[in-house]
């Protein structure tokens, strides 16, 4: 079963809600306009019965005798036979009157209404009786003065005919208005929904991996944020796929040589008898497998860097135990190098806040990629330093350095100088780099204090 159009929800609710309220005010209408015409009808009654008063007090009833009309007016001395009389469906066949003396005699009536007995004492001013077939409302007029009786009558022929008016003008603007409103309002709402059809035909139309924002004309300010959101989630998913892209070709870029290195020597060993020459190709295999180890080290490295660790908690890290750590894990690597590592800070902890795995990647190629450059004998020095505004971070060599016109090459990834030593895959500047963006720190490729060589010097901010 499909899911239901947000078009064909709004539309619906939409109607219903009208519904809900335009029902419940047409009843609420239609009774209070009920009311008011019983009101007015029973004030009619009233009124008639009054003028009837009048009449009869200055002229007496033979006054009435002589009008007629769609009821005869009969004395009481009338045969019963003509005591009811009809000519045609007149609204006066609809209305009547009664006339009584002191004593409760009949003296004067409409045929239509001279044969109702006389009012009784416990009867109220209104009462409803039925008469000739028909359904009466009566008003009861005592004159005490001279003890004169005068009561009027309507049928609710009359008011069952107003009813139904007043139902055919509440019911019809309802039943011919909800269809029309319901074609409108799914007017309304394809037309207030037009944006989101241009953002699906925007989106539909997007090339793959596009950074372009999506721009629409007149955004109405609800879909603003949406579309900032989905800009920025675009956005986020073209850095994700060309982050994935090129690890992709990393991988199989510095992966290929060691791989084919490793099966050679491993054919080599395989291949000879002589158990020299095969322990000397399992050595190779092994050193080229210790050199992969730590490519692929540097190749996840870098991943988990531009991945967004930046997207983590920061916390707050001891940079001086990170390079007591860093300093110790590459130990190794220092007396394999034949150069001396020298390391100063200043007194007490440096506390900084950043991502712990990010600042370790940052020192340990800073001090790895020194390490790599100066020649056997050479010197290292890794200097903290805590400002006020800023911690700084100072790796300094006495290499051959690198020329000024090509230091800012240096960060590319996969950039190697000729003069360097060792087996280096020229991507641990480019980590200390994306490290460095992670904490909105800067880097800066000096002259060594040594006289010859390459300074690196990075400040952390505090404030980032």
């Amino acid at each position: 079963m499909s899911a239901p159009s947000l078009r064909g929800r709004l539309r619906w609710l939409i109607i219903l809600v009208m519904i809900a309220v335009l029902l419940p005010l047409a009843v609420l209408s239609f009774r209070r306009t009920l009311r008011e015409v019983n009101e007015l009808s029973d004030g009619r009654l009233a009124q008639s019965a009054r003028t009837l008063e009048v009449i009869v007090e200055q002229n007496g009833p033979d006054a009435l005798r002589g009008r007629q009309g769609g009821n005869r007016l009969v004395p009481i001395e009338a045969p019963p036979a003509q005591a009811i009389r009809k000519h045609g469906h007149t609204f006066e066949s609809e209305v009547g009157f009664q006339v009584f003396d002191a004593s409760g005699r009949l003296i004067l009536a409409t045929t239509n209404l001279a044969a109702l007995p006389p009012p009784q004492p416990g009867d109220g001013e209104y009462r409803d009786i039925r008469a000739g077939g028909y359904r009466w409302r009566l008003f009861t007029l005592s004159d005490k003065s001279d003890g004169v009786v005068i009561r009027t009558g309507e049928r609710y022929d009359s008011r069952h005919d107003i009813l139904r008016a007043l139902w055919f003008d509440h019911a019809l603007p309802l039943l011919i208005g909800l269809p029309l409103l319901g074609l409108l309002v799914g007017w309304a709402v394809k037309r207030g929904l037009r944006p989101l059809e241009s953002l699906t035909r925007a989106l539909g139309s997007r090339a793959l991996g596009s950074r372009e924002p999506i721009v629409l004309e007149q955004t109405p300010r609800e879909l603003q944020p949406v579309l900032d959101a989905l800009n920025g989630q675009l956005q986020r998913l073209a850095d994700a796929l060309e982050r994935e892209h090129r690890f992709s070709a990393d991988v199989a870029h510095e992966l290929r040589t060691p791989l084919a290195s490793i099966m050679l020597n491993i054919e080599s060993a395989t291949a000879t008898r002589d158990p020299a020459e095969a322990g000397a190709s399992l050595a190779g295999a092994q050193h080229n497998v210790a050199a992969l180890a730590r490519r692929v080290e540097q190749l996840l490295a870098l991943a988990r860097l531009e991945s967004g660790m930046a997207s983590e908690q920061r916390r707050s890290i001891d940079l001086v135990g990170v390079a007591i750590d860093v300093i110790e894990e590459l130990t190794p690597v220092i007396a394999e190098s034949g150069a001396e590592l020298g390391f100063s800070h200043d007194e007490g902890p440096m506390l900084v806040r950043g991502h712990e795995a990010a600042l370790a990647a940052l020192l340990r190629n800073l001090v790895e990629n020194a390490m790599r450059h100066v020649p056997a004998g050479g010197q290292v020095q890794l200097s903290l330093a805590k400002g006020e505004s800023a911690t700084t971070i100072d790796v300094s060599d006495d290499g051959p350095g690198i020329p000024r016109e090509r230091r800012a090459a240096v960060f590319a990834r996969f950039h190697r100088e000729s003069g360097s030593r060792g087996d280096g895959y020229g991507l641990g500047l480019s980590i200390v780099q994306r490290a460095a963006e992670l904490h909105g720190a800067t880097i800066d490729l000096l002259d060594s204090p040594f006289g010859h060589g390459l300074r690196v010097h990075v400040v952390l901010p505090h404030d980032a």
